[in-house]
């Protein structure tokens, strides 16, 4: 297959659900999805620094941007990893990271994307898994801005301050209303 064709195979997905740094790991070894950036979207400043979006003066939301093979990692599946990784049902922020720039987020790129998106939220909702409204945005994808290298691949430059991070209430969290 020529390098022409394995580009057609590639598509994105934009999600946020607090720190990106806890965002990159759960999707990083699935089958199918090639890099999982951490980034900056949603704001109205261009190429925001970090210190700018935590200040909340941009805002910005921290996400990552997921590179997959639709033919291997569907992107209705990568919904359902998304909504076991999150609490969808909190719109101020996520487990320790409080406030917009950390609110959990759908970005859309395409029609099909938002619809998917929009039927997983409802079965999500429908499914009675959760005593409060799932309050996930769905929005149209906007401009993505990489944040810094340090940020990259955060939880395998720095483990121990990750598992800090993880141990902030997302661990218990998805062990609670997903046996995981």
């Amino acid at each position: 297959m020529s390098e022409q064709q394995n580009s057609n195979q590639k598509d994105t997905a934009i999600f946020a659900g607090g720190c990106f740094w806890c965002m990159v790991k759960p999707f990083d070894s699935l089958p199918g999805v090639e890099s999982v950036i951490s980034g900056y979207t949603g704001g109205h400043v261009a190429n925001p620094t970090y210190e700018q979006v935590c200040a909340g003066d941009t805002r910005h939301t921290e996400a990552v941007r997921i590179t997959f093979d639709p033919q291997i990692m569907p992107y209705k599946k990568l919904l359902e990893y998304y909504w076991q990784v999150t609490d969808p049902t909190d719109a101020s922020g996520q487990f320790q990271d409080r406030g917009d720039n950390y609110r959990p987020v759908i970005f859309y790129n395409s029609p099909e994307q938002k619809g998917a998106a929009e039927q997983s939220r409802d079965e999500l909702a429908n499914s009675g898994k959760f005593d409060k409204p799932i309050v996930t945005e769905i929005e149209p994808a906007s401009d993505f801005y990489e944040a810094e290298y340090y940020h990259q691949d955060f939880y395998k430059k720095d483990p121990l301050r990750y598992s800090v991070e993880e141990a902030g209430g997302r661990e218990n969290f998805i062990k609670e209303h997903w046996g995981k």
